[in-house]
């Protein structure tokens, strides 16, 4: 990563870093939106009109109205009154201004630091490709959210999955960028050797087991069984009917998709550990600092994950449990950087 000098580098870094922030605390708003039930208290896009909350009581009786219609209020808020619904009003209006404050927040400095030329255009392409994916997350979260303005009581666990990961696909583009700049090199992510393949394998792994967790988030697929280690008083949950092969693939199932969450997570566990003893075994020093930040978050993600289910899905552990995993796909990338030559 090319910047021509020290000022433009600390500018840009100092840039970089402010993003990666307010993304990581989007996706900290975004899931506590989530656990609120909030994201549909909003039931239009208002991309320009939206910039500011209602001040005035019919104002806010608008909007109320218009959560009246949604099958949310009618099936499950059917006696919320005003007040609270401006409490799940704000949750998704902090979720949204916070969305178009990073977009000008990215989109500004890339615009200085394309025209003052200091800083190598190939080096810009990266960004180019992460504002994209910004606007397209506007997008998507539009798309997720309509998805429960119709048919259902919330979104579609699939788009709230489609949401969740593309968010943290810009969070690792920047951090990736970070750490080139900081350790003056351009290393390629998708450059993989068959020694780095393992590592590389391990990032794959820790966003499938995001998709499962948005699943599990999206169905509220951890209120069907809320033990561990066993499932009720299985390993298995006793309430899936297994006709043909097929039915291993629905991930409309609540409790399959728990058994999946878990699972993943206890083969991610296992294979963490296994990186562990090759680097260990190896006396590869240049990993020993990532391995151990990956093993404490890793630790501290498993005891959060049971938390989480044996305090009846509490807000508190819920939370910190969706911001460890966001810290957990950091760390493995963090890993697999120190692991490329």
């Amino acid at each position: 990563m090319l910047v021509h000098d020290k000022k433009n580098k600390n500018l840009f870094l100092n840039w970089l870093t402010s993003t990666l922030i307010l993304v990581f605390l989007m996706i900290i708003v975004g899931g506590l939106t989530r656990l609120t039930n909030s994201g549909l208290s909003i039931t239009e896009w208002e991309l320009f009109s939206g910039i500011l909350p209602p001040f005035k009581e019919e104002a806010w009786i608008k909007y109320f109205e218009l959560y009246k219609q949604i099958p949310q209020y009618k099936i499950v808020n059917p006696l919320m009154n005003l007040q609270e619904f401006k409490v799940i009003f704000y949750w998704e209006y902090a979720h949204r201004m916070l969305g178009r404050i990073i977009g000008l927040f990215f989109l500004i400095p890339l615009i200085y630091f394309y025209l003052i030329r200091k800083i190598n255009i190939k080096t810009l392409i990266p960004f180019f490709i992460i504002l994209f994916l910004i606007i397209t997350q506007g997008f998507i979260g539009w798309y997720m959210v309509s998805s429960g303005l119709v048919n259902n009581v919330t979104v579609s666990h699939y788009r709230l999955s489609l949401h969740l990961v593309l968010a943290i696909i810009i969070l690792s583009i920047i951090f990736w960028q970070i750490l080139n700049l900081k350790n003056e090199s351009s290393k390629n992510f998708f450059n993989i050797s068959k020694k780095e393949f393992p590592f590389f394998f391990l990032v794959l792994l820790i966003f499938a087991q995001l998709i499962l967790g948005a699943f599990v988030s999206g169905l509220d697929a951890g209120k069907i069984y809320q033990t561990w280690p066993l499932m009720g008083n299985n390993y298995f949950p006793d309430d899936i009917n297994i006709k043909n092969s097929i039915n291993f693939l629905n991930f409309d199932n609540h409790s399959l998709v728990q058994f999946y969450h878990r699972n993943l997570a206890y083969l991610i566990t296992l294979y963490i550990l296994v990186l562990s003893f090759y680097i260990f075994k190896n006396e590869d020093r240049k990993a020993y600092r990532p391995i151990f930040i990956l093993l404490l978050v890793l630790f501290a993600q498993v005891i959060l994950g049971i938390f989480t289910l044996l305090t009846n899905l509490h807000i508190f552990f819920a939370s910190l449990h969706q911001i460890f995993s966001v810290i957990l796909v950091l760390s493995s990338i963090n890993l697999y950087f120190y692991m490329i030559k």
